[in-house]
């Protein structure tokens, strides 16, 4: 009697565990992003600026092609986003996949080295905070220096200084950082 008892218990637990469930569970995938254009055309009229950075076969092989480009100063330049996978075909659009997922990412546009201008979000997620496909840059005085563009994914949107654009408290995972040397003339 043991005996069979103990039987149909191994035979209960081999049914039990051998039920599990087989979907698999697919982690969202990191954007694979070779080319980055930022676009930058002044309010009112005037020459665009193109900021881009393009690296074909990714990191540790060739150099990327980085092109920056002046700016004139005390002006106001409406900014767009453009972001590629050019490893797929037809070439992948990062930047309908970063629209559709918006609360899951953002960019940071980081001054530096002496440049004199400001960057400021013209979009927003569905809760209200700022994604950065759309932007306004805004120069004042002459001025050289660093542009450092960084997308995040899932960053934490809530944290204090991030929703103003300061990476300090965003967390997430890095996308893609490009540093690009600005004039402003």
């Amino acid at each position: 009697m043991f005996r069979s008892v103990l039987s149909i218990f191994f035979i209960l637990l081999v049914i039990v565990l051998g039920c599990k469930k087989d979907d698999p569970i697919i982690p969202n995938e990191e954007e694979i992003i070779t080319s980055l254009k930022y676009t930058l055309t002044p309010v009112g009229g005037g020459n665009t600026v193109l900021l881009s950075f393009k690296d074909l076969d990714g990191d540790g092989g060739n150099s990327p092609v980085i092109m920056s480009g002046k700016l004139s100063r005390n002006t106001t330049y409406l900014g767009s986003l453009e972001l590629l996978n050019e490893q797929e075909s037809p070439v992948g659009n990062i930047t309908n996949e970063i629209e559709m997922e918006n609360k899951d990412h953002q960019f940071f546009f980081t001054v530096s080295g002496g440049l004199s201008l400001t960057v400021s979000y013209d979009d927003t997620d569905g809760n209200g905070k700022p994604v950065g496909l759309k932007t306004r840059l805004t120069t004042t005085v002459a001025s050289a220096g660093k542009l450092t563009i960084t997308l995040r994914h899932l960053p934490d949107k809530s944290a204090p200084g991030v929703a103003s654009g300061n990476i300090a408290n965003a967390g997430g995972d890095t996308d893609i950082e490009v540093n690009f040397e600005v004039n402003v003339e």
